[in-house]
């Protein structure tokens, strides 16, 4: 009767052992994917609301008196891209991603 137990509780173990790995697999590959995520389109309703733009040199100064030249998502303190990435993580557009050189209201200058 014990090897039938023994047989039953190393077939859990393998059960649970392959979800754990599928699991993680799939947290890996979903979080990349995130990292990638959909750009930010310009015609967005927070988009608009914000002024943002994908190329932050196309700013309408007179509309957002806010900006100053240089200002741009890479040297924002809410950007979560890797300094160089040509995009990355915003919270202010969750799920999706902003174009380095681009500028939007919400900017605050890095420390």
């Amino acid at each position: 009767m014990k090897s039938i137990n023994a047989k039953n509780e190393r077939r859990e173990f393998l059960k649970l052992g392959s979800l754990a790995v599928a699991s993680i697999a799939l947290a890996v590959y979903s979080g990349k994917s995130a990292a990638q995520g959909v750009p930010v389109d310009e015609k967005d309703s927070v988009a608009q609301s914000l002024g943002y733009k994908a190329d932050a040199t196309k700013i309408d100064k007179a509309k957002f008196p806010k900006y100053a030249a240089g200002q741009q998502c890479a040297n924002c303190q809410l950007y979560q891209g890797k300094s160089g990435n040509a995009s990355g993580a915003c919270p202010i557009f969750p799920g999706k991603v902003v174009n380095s050189e681009a500028w939007c209201s919400a900017y605050v200058k890095k420390a």
